[in-house]
């Protein structure tokens, strides 16, 4: 029998952890042990359950998951962690990379792949999905140096919705006029983390139309 792998789910989401523990308990050797909704509890639960792995989402409130796993390895914790995120920037992962995380999954992936990421942490590998293994190994062809893409301002203030790199990317698109379908093929995505960055831009910059969307993006000089 597999030794049993004991698990901390940290999201803010309660939806989202539900979801997961569902997918890991079809799994006999996988056991949640605790759920916490920030990075906060997720250092505390770690330090007091002493699991085998934290499976994290990257924007908590209190504290965010790359935050907390570089405070885990800063404490010298055993515990392995993945990443969880609906963002595949070069920025989150290098960064996620440097706090210590053995792997860094995007929201969409599917069942097989997320137990494939597990099974391969636990054993002492690291998982990046996807495009993600692209932007680390092109990182590593460039000497370690991060070519994270920056906004596109005019003014120091412009991005006042904590846009990442490939937001504005999809934003850009977007107000192109190329729909959601174009833009995956375009970038090489799936058609669903294209539509999970549009909902988050949306729901980011407080709009409800593609036309407010274009005003306030003008309005911010964002493109």
């Amino acid at each position: 029998m597999e030794k049993t792998t004991r698990i901390i789910l940290a999201d803010d989401h309660s939806l989202v952890r539900d979801g997961i523990r569902a997918l890991l308990e079809e799994e006999e050797d996988l056991v949640v042990v605790a759920e916490v909704s920030n990075g906060k509890e997720a250092i505390e639960m770690v330090n007091e359950k002493k699991p085998d792995l934290l499976i994290i989402d990257i924007r908590m409130p209190e504290m965010n998951g790359i935050d907390a796993v570089a405070a885990l390895n800063k404490q010298g914790a055993s515990v392995k962690a993945i990443i969880l995120s609906m963002h595949d920037s070069e920025e989150y992962i290098l960064k996620s990379v440097s706090a210590g995380a053995s792997g860094y999954l995007l929201k969409d992936t599917g069942k097989t792949e997320f137990i494939k990421a597990i099974r391969t942490v636990q054993q002492g590998g690291k998982y990046f999905s996807g495009d993600i293994s692209n932007v680390l190994v092109n990182n590593l062809l460039n000497g370690g140096k991060t070519t994270v893409e920056k906004p596109k301002s005019t003014k120091a203030n412009d991005n006042p919705f904590d846009l990442t790199s490939k937001e504005l990317q999809i934003l850009e698109l977007i107000l192109s006029g190329l729909t959601n379908k174009q833009i995956s093929e375009k970038l090489e995505n799936s058609k669903r983390t294209v539509e999970t960055h549009r909902f988050n831009l949306m729901r980011k910059m407080d709009v409800k139309n593609l036309i407010d969307l274009s005003k306030k993006a003008q309005e911010f000089n964002l493109v």
